[in-house]
């Protein structure tokens, strides 16, 4: 992702593409599938990746590429976020940050290829180079492994047992590489690339405004003090959800808005977070925004038509202001949710 200029925004867009460039390798940004993980050590456990709520394992949603240009330490740097698919839960959230240099022990130092490689249509590979094995069902670290065949892996109980009824069952006993036989399970998002543009400068439209009589006659005798505070909530409210719109009109696809440090936008004037709301990095560093996931996924991620009830306004990404390295493994960040019932 190139750097961000101040007050700009990228936009981020779905779209179909081979196997082969959304792999770990190609630094991807992507949606749904299974996560390509950045660096190979470290990765969030199955206790990170638990619903706070309902403690059920939670599902991929996407990962951006933001390496920080003239920082060595983030010569590579992506954003991983998950969410909560089970309901009636639906609500947990969370995003976690990894960073490499550009010499590391996973990856080569020249940039990758843009042709596929030779084994493109090669199985699914659940084992990195770390020696970890991930998850058969969604990809994230798998420490528990089938006590039969030794084989399979799993982030959780639910997760075994979910592959053991959908196929593992008749699988386990045969000889052979068992990547070869991983079902759909219906726990994956769909998987696409996302595509980032940078964003036209938009003029917004001049709002037209009420009739100030019609208003007053409706309200009747209402004191004049009430109705300065409502005429001025009011205003702030079709403000802020016009020009919502007014962002997204001229590019209604975009799935996500980029931009390190800008202001994201609100679909409402309910639930913005004030300063004091974003909790500083571990570090001791403020966080600030980075990404915004808006509405428009939800169309790609096809929630409903698995009776799944996941949904927001806009989820709001805050990142570590020094975008630090506490270890080498990956750092958990902050998601904000505005629901899409705080809309007008």
């Amino acid at each position: 992702m190139a750097a961000v200029r101040a007050a700009s925004a990228e936009l981020g867009f779905a779209e179909a593409a081979p196997a082969w460039r959304l792999r770990s390798e190609q630094f991807p940004s992507k949606v749904g599938g299974r996560p390509a993980w950045l660096g190979a050590a470290g990765l969030p456990g199955p206790a990170d990746l638990a619903c706070a709520l309902c403690g059920r394992p939670l599902a991929f949603v996407l990962q951006l590429y933001a390496p920080l240009p003239g920082r060595a330490d983030a010569f590579h740097r992506s954003l991983f976020l998950f969410c909560c698919r089970e309901p009636p839960c639906c609500a947990g959230l969370r995003v976690f940050r990894n960073q490499l240099p550009r010499k590391n022990d996973f990856y080569s130092y020249e940039p990758p290829s843009d042709d596929p490689p030779p084994e493109a249509g090669a199985s699914l590979c659940l084992q990195l180079k770390s020696g970890a094995h991930l998850c058969r069902v969604c990809g994230c670290l798998g420490p528990k492994t089938c006590s039969r065949c030794h084989k399979a892996f799993y982030c959780s109980r639910e997760h075994q047992t979910l592959d053991w009824r959908l196929g593992h069952k008749q699988a386990c006993t045969q000889s052979g590489d068992l990547d070869n036989t991983v079902p759909d399970h219906n726990f994956l998002f769909p998987e696409f690339e996302i595509i980032i543009e940078t964003e036209d400068e938009i003029t917004p439209e001049d709002v037209e405004k009420e009739d100030e009589s019609e208003i007053v006659g409706s309200m009747g005798e209402v004191p004049e003090e009430e109705l300065d505070s409502m005429a001025k909530h009011e205003s702030r409210e079709d403000t802020i959800f016009q020009n919502f719109k007014t962002k997204i009109a001229q590019e209604p696809e975009q799935i996500l808005r980029y931009g390190r440090g800008i202001a994201p936008i609100w679909v409402s004037g309910e639930n913005i977070p004030q300063e004091q709301d974003i909790p500083d990095c571990p570090c001791g560093a403020k966080r600030i925004f980075e990404f915004q996931v808006m509405p428009q996924l939800l169309n790609y991620l096809k929630a409903d038509r698995l009776g799944r009830s996941v949904d927001w306004g806009v989820l709001a990404i805050y990142t570590c202001a020094e975008s630090c390295r506490l270890g080498t493994g990956y750092t958990e960040e902050f998601v904000w949710k505005q629901e899409i019932a705080d809309t007008p």
